[in-house]
């Protein structure tokens, strides 16, 4: 890595020590570690953001460069993300959208990105880096490794859903008010509101749980082998799983 006074202005792609061969010193190669490096050594990540979103004209007024390539949009959406300011995040995708082909097949529920490939199946990790740079939020990132939630390991938890017929948009644990807000939704519409059914774990006592949805009255639900049993439609509406 190579420093200007205490900011970092370059860094290896590839450095092969036998032959002492520093392949892609410079400013690009600080470009591409700095989502993995933004937990570890956030100074460097944020040398990278900074230049790649110089560079790409993310900063600036103008039409934004890279964004064609898959891999080019990904990362800069993924550090938006964590480090830019909202517009900026939401320029960046506006401008992307272009490229990365979104599709929803409502018969499946799947929500992709082809990103303009022509290919039969969506690319598996760059759908997960795109969803990721959606989903995170300033430093959001970095606060996974450096502060995560090891309480959720041993609070309630939801298993065995009936993925992909349903899924869960929202599953929360207030330990505060000690229940379980959740969101049921099912894969398409001919599915809506159909019933479905998955256990809570990590209770310590299964008996006495009600489930109240957002609009109607609160239903007792049973228990078995130490875990509540919740059968509830797949309306999307929120409802509330608590104990007496």
């Amino acid at each position: 890595m190579s420093w200007q006074g205490d900011k970092p202005v370059g860094f290896d792609v590839y450095y092969d020590p036998v032959i002492d061969e520093h392949h892609g010193h410079g400013p690009g190669g600080l470009a591409l570690p700095a989502w993995y490096l933004a937990p570890q050594r956030r100074e460097v990540a944020q040398a990278g953001w900074e230049l790649s979103a110089t560079l790409s004209g993310a900063l600036g007024n103008g039409p934004i460069a890279g964004l064609a390539d898959p891999m080019t949009s990904v990362a800069l959406l993924q550090l938006a993300g964590e480090f830019g300011e909202d517009s900026v995040r939401e320029r960046i995708w506006d401008a992307a959208e272009e490229f990365l082909e979104p599709a929803w097949n409502l018969e499946s529920g799947e929500f992709t990105l082809g990103f303009g490939l022509g290919e039969p199946h969506p690319r598996g990790q760059l759908n997960a880096r795109a969803m990721a740079a959606r989903a995170c939020t300033a430093g959001a990132w970095a606060r996974i490794f450096n502060e995560p939630n090891l309480g959720k390991f041993d609070e309630p938890t939801v298993v065995g859903v009936d993925f992909p017929t349903v899924a869960l948009s929202e599953a929360r644990w207030n330990a505060g008010r000690g229940e379980l807000r959740v969101r049921v939704v099912a894969k398409n519409e001919s599915l809506a509101g159909e019933p479905t059914q998955f256990r809570v774990t990590n209770v310590a006592d299964a008996s006495g749980w009600t489930l109240r949805p957002e609009a109607g009255e609160a239903v007792r639900l049973g228990s078995a082998a130490g875990d509540v049993l919740v059968k509830i439609p797949a309306d999307g509406r929120a409802s509330t799983i608590a104990r007496g």
